[in-house]
């Protein structure tokens, strides 16, 4: 006997009837008689007999029928599974992001998730380049969220996005009256940036271009998040990624677009081996409206 064929002979068992088998089946009743017919011959019982123009179960029929009904609460089981993982109501979901997609585009991302999927359970850890790829591989991430350039065989790109660069400011600065703001105009001011030495900072050198000469490269941070700070104290201007200023992070701030041929690349990365489920679809579906609502 296959399943459908306990699936038939469990509905006649509960309803008493072919009719009524064939009403929870949604089917017609000769489909039930000639399946139930069937599952007789496969399992060469007599599983049923007419009293009176009423079916009867035999006693090995209702020996049989114990048995199909534990395996049953299996099979509802693995349908509601199934269910749960086609539509997740609930789940886990652990991002590995690097810092300046923290402060704006990742909370938003997984706000819109919850509008979704209402009892998901999101972890975020801010990680440095190496340490993600490292998340990644070992499956403590199940995806990363990713500023700088990260290639790794093992690793694949799910989405990817051009983000450009801004200028942020003190309210009182006088570059704060101009719409935008270009290379040129930061002769002679402290610019507050990152670590040459760092594939973000190098970015920022290439931005600056010939105005690298003249301005006061004198205050350095690892993160953009940082470098608003700085700002925000009075230290000087700082150039950053637009994605760490996105939603008026740093409200008390002017920001302005840094015009110039330079942006860098933010990913979505995961294991390459490692399918995307549909509650981690979800999440970059979510991640490219924030991306559409912030930054297009």
């Amino acid at each position: 006997m296959n399943l459908r064929h306990m699936e038939v002979f469990r509905a006649v068992m509960l309803t008493g009837s072919i009719r009524g088998a064939a009403e929870v089946l949604h089917v017609s009743q000769p489909a039930v008689s000639k399946l139930l017919a069937h599952a007789a011959r496969q399992s060469r019982l007599v599983l049923f007999e007419r009293v009176k123009g009423r079916l009867v179960p035999t006693p090995e029929a209702q020996q049989l029928y114990e048995e199909v009904e534990k395996l049953w609460r299996g099979v509802e089981r693995v349908r509601d599974v199934t269910r749960s993982l086609g539509d997740p109501s609930s789940g886990v979901l652990r991002l590995a992001v690097s810092a300046s997609l923290g402060t704006h585009l990742v909370p938003r991302a997984v706000a819109l998730l919850y509008e979704r999927h209402e009892r998901v359970q999101v972890s975020m850890e801010i990680l440095i380049a190496p340490i993600m790829v490292e998340a990644l591989l070992d499956q403590s991430a199940h995806l990363g969220i990713a500023m700088q350039p990260i290639d790794h065989p093992n690793l694949s790109a799910v989405r990817s996005y051009a983000c450009g660069l801004a200028c942020v400011m003190r309210k009182d600065h006088r570059l704060a009256a101009r719409r935008e703001i270009v290379a040129r105009d930061l002769g002679g001011e402290r610019v507050i940036s990152s670590p040459a030495g760092t594939p973000y900072g190098q970015s920022l050198r290439r931005a600056y271009g010939a105005a690298a000469r003249t301005a006061k490269l004198d205050v350095e941070v690892r993160s953009a998040a940082s470098a608003c700070w700085f700002a925000q104290a009075g230290a000087g201007i700082a150039i950053v990624d637009r994605a760490a200023v996105a939603g008026h992070s740093f409200g008390d701030l002017v920001v302005r677009p840094f015009r110039c041929r330079e942006s860098l690349e933010v990913r979505i990365l995961r294991n390459a081996y490692r399918p995307l489920s549909v509650l981690q679809q979800s999440f970059c579906d979510a991640f490219e409206q924030a991306w559409s609502e912030s930054l297009r």
